[in-house]
């Protein structure tokens, strides 16, 4: 009988180990059950004063103002979409972070450091919840996004959810290089929270980013992830691309390549740094 354990490291075990991390993970979630509904309610809260908001400024019930802009009168369904692809950013991007800070708060990181796991894979593996219980929530949003203000795609879903695949895996790269500063930090809320704040205003998650003003455009073009909600809402809502939708993809093809390559060797520098240092365990 063939043993496999992480002593003989190979893809399987390698695999198992991903599998033990999420289910870690998922048994953790669903000791707070109430996570689960505060998810799918809480983006309703905070967008229903933006829905009023639009039919305040409405004519007719057309937002002709915004239509300018995006070349959609749905301004509903446009920021429900930008607060799904939100959720997604954030479980990618600062949840390995995240994750690596509350290791470090519960004093595990470096028995969890010690296991024959590569460093990325146990990142990884922390997110795989996270994204799961996203989908989950975020299909169960929509939902109710449809039954409260009229979420009505009327695009290719299919072709949105390709596009937005190479962005999702763009950013484990950044997720890498950010996991990688929070070791060197160690205490990296308030980046979070500023990073946050910038990346997803200058992205464009809740209003086109035409109608920021012209010096600023250059900042939103820089970012690849304003081509990614660009080329999601093109094909769910037909609304007017910044580039041909075909180029969005070429740059998040390209970006997902190269944030991959560039995280992973942002967080093996900064890890052999910490470690030389021996501060790995300090918080």
């Amino acid at each position: 009988m063939e043993i496999t354990t992480l002593s003989q490291p190979n893809v399987k075990t390698q695999l198992r180990a991903l599998f033990v991390i999420a289910r870690k993970d998922w048994k953790v979630f669903w000791r707070y059950p109430l996570n689960a509904v505060s998810q799918i309610f809480q983006p309703i809260i905070w967008i229903t004063p933006t829905y009023f908001m639009g039919k305040a400024f409405s004519t007719n019930g057309q937002a002709t103002g915004f239509a300018a802009y995006s070349g959609s009168g749905d301004y509903m369904s446009y920021i429900l979409i930008g607060t799904v692809l939100t959720n997604f950013i954030m479980t990618v991007f600062w949840g390995m972070g995240l994750a690596l800070k509350e290791d470090m708060d519960a004093g595990v990181l470096e028995s969890n450091w010690l296991t024959p796991v590569s460093r990325l894979l146990i990142l990884v593996g922390r997110t795989l919840t996270s994204l799961f219980t996203t989908t989950i929530t975020s299909i169960a949003m929509l939902a109710v996004g449809a039954l409260l203000f009229g979420f009505h795609p009327t695009g290719n879903t299919i072709a949105a959810i390709l596009t937005a695949i190479p962005m999702l895996l763009g950013l484990y790269g950044f997720g890498f290089a950010f996991a990688g500063i929070v070791l060197l930090m160690r205490d990296a809320n308030t980046l979070i929270d500023v990073g946050s704040f910038l990346i997803q205003g200058f992205s464009g998650t809740s209003f086109p980013v035409k109608s920021l003003p012209y010096w600023l455009i250059p900042v939103s073009l820089m970012l690849p992830l304003t081509y990614g909600l660009d080329a999601v809402r093109g094909f769910l809502l037909k609304t007017n691309t910044l580039l041909p939708i075909n180029v969005e993809i070429i740059i998040l093809v390209v970006f997902m390549f190269v944030m991959l390559w560039g995280g992973a060797q942002i967080f093996y520098r900064v890890e052999r740094r910490v470690r030389t240092l021996g501060t790995l365990g300090q918080h």
